[in-house]
């Protein structure tokens, strides 16, 4: 069960790098970012707009 929660976290800061890079954010400090925010980073970054 440990390993899914891991597993869930990684992807979803993949998820968000992809997602800041259509952005034209830097993906990679989303990802980091996304690792320790988790869905609240995903939330920040649906509500940023686009530069």
């Amino acid at each position: 069960m440990e390993n899914q929660f891991f597993v869930g976290w990684g992807t979803l800061a993949l998820i968000n790098a992809g997602l800041a890079q259509g952005k034209n954010r830097t993906g990679f400090n989303w990802f980091l970012l996304s690792i320790i925010l988790g869905p609240l980073a995903t939330l920040i970054l649906l509500f940023c707009e686009k530069r």
